[in-house]
């Protein structure tokens, strides 16, 4: 089951993810939900 969370940006990363939504032609939430698996796979690719 899904488990939705809200996430607050400030204006410099909310236009970011506006420009990049219609750079790709994609959704705003496709982005974001991109954004968070690529920062995830980043962190699990870091050595400790």
């Amino acid at each position: 089951m899904p488990t939705r969370y809200t996430v607050v940006c400030n204006d410099d990363q909310s236009r970011a993810i506006e420009t990049l939504a219609r750079r790709y032609g994609i959704t705003t939430e496709e982005v974001i939900q991109q954004l968070i698996e690529s920062g995830l796979d980043d962190i699990e690719n870091q050595p400790m």
